[in-house]
């Protein structure tokens, strides 16, 4: 096997996918500072979502936004004091596993949920849950808030429907692929299998184990980088991908654990794995914001090592490092389209390139976007005019 760089192919787009616009950030930090409690919520749900207020009228004291995350439903309702985020998510039912379901949901309650908690309604319905007065709702937290909420209410409806044999409390409204898009999701899965199982023979054969950890994780981040991979499967490679970045466990564990699951994942049908192939609603990005700011400071923890490579001309060691690191960006954060392209063009360009050649193309485009230097497209939100009269 000749020593080149994996295939990277870009992800088919995913339809309603909520778009960050750093200006409704911007206003909504103006407007919690000039006390302008209104102003803050409706931007800061704009940020999140800027067809989130489609139909709402927001000049009434009190308004509701409902709105699929997933398999949860996301309650947002706004008074005249405060604001209150709920998820029902669950429903408990004759065969629910009730005793253990409970105890399951007291531990999460302490971690990892933060402020919100989730809560037992009406006997048998389970509900995420936290208010807080609008004075209060600085915009970091009610992001955090709403986020916690999302994330977490979409991932355990479907461990906890396994594990205790609950239902969801609501039908999720789930949209199929096409015939052709199915095809070529299952064309890039497959062809991530193949690569990672030659490669691991590869490196095996060259004895370069430490290199073991790189092919792995760079194969669970392409599958879980596809904005269309969801329910259990979503859930089963985030903690796959968590422990492997887990310096408090064993470097040989999580290798052997990583490539374990990795194994028996290149193994599942296409029936199988397409069950978990799906558009879902999204209320909020369930990556975490991004801007300029974040990127560059987020890109100085990796910088030393990158002039060190760079400064030993080790191209090897170089290419894998930052083909994960750009693939974890968009595994963490909802980025700015300028970022997320320059980051699927490079990826593409140094598919099949010898190190040598790759890493000058990856190293060039690391350094644009530590820099803040990376081309910026004009902001344009969706509907401006609809904005702007959301203040009047």
């Amino acid at each position: 096997m000749e020593n080149v760089l994996p295939k990277y192919v870009r992800p088919i787009s995913k339809i309603d996918d909520p778009i960050n616009y750093p200006s409704f950030w911007e206003d909504a930090v103006d407007s919690f500072d000039e006390k302008k409690y209104n102003h803050t919520i409706i931007n800061v749900l704009s940020y999140m979502n800027p067809d989130i207020y489609d139909g709402i009228d927001t000049s009434k004291d009190e308004y509701e936004i409902v709105k699929m995350q997933g398999s949860a439903e996301l309650h947002v309702k706004v008074t005249k004091e405060h604001i209150s985020i709920k998820a029902p998510f669950l429903r408990i039912t004759n065969q629910t596993n009730k005793v253990a379901l409970l105890r399951k949901v007291a531990e999460v309650n302490f971690t990892p949920l933060r402020l919100a908690k989730i809560v037992l309604r009406n006997e048998n319905e389970l509900w995420f849950e936290y208010d807080m007065p609008k004075a209060l709702a600085q915009p970091n937290k009610l992001y955090n808030v709403i986020r916690n909420i999302a994330i977490y209410a979409d991932d355990y409806d479907d461990m906890f429907i396994n594990d205790y044999n609950a239902e969801f409390y609501k039908k999720p409204n789930y949209k199929d692929l096409s015939a052709e898009e199915q095809d070529q999701v299952w064309a890039q899965v497959t062809d991530i299998f193949t690569k990672f199982e030659a490669y691991l023979n590869f490196f095996k054969e060259k004895r370069w184990d430490d290199w073991v950890w790189d092919i792995t994780i760079i194969a669970l981040l392409k599958i879980s980088n596809m904005p269309y991979v969801n329910g259990e499967m979503r859930t089963d490679l985030i903690k796959e991908i968590g422990k492997l970045q887990d310096s408090d466990i064993d470097y040989k564990l999580r290798m052997d654990r990583g490539t374990k699951f990795m194994k028996n994942l290149v193994k599942i049908s296409r029936e199988d794995f397409m069950k978990h192939v799906y558009h879902a609603d999204q209320f909020i990005s369930l990556r975490w914001r991004s801007s300029e700011q974040i990127i560059s400071d987020r890109l100085k923890n990796y910088l030393e090592r990158v002039q060190d490579y760079e400064k030993n001309e080790s191209n090897f060691n170089m290419s894998y490092y930052l083909q994960f690191i750009f693939l974890r960006l968009i595994y963490n954060y909802n980025l700015e389209d300028n970022y997320k392209q320059a980051i699927y063009t490079v990826l593409e360009e140094v598919s099949g390139l010898d190190p040598n050649e790759a890493a000058p193309k990856l190293t060039k485009v690391f350094y644009a976007m530590q820099t803040g230097s990376i081309n910026k497209k004009e902001e344009t939100p969706k509907k401006k005019g609809f904005f702007s009269n959301l203040f009047k």
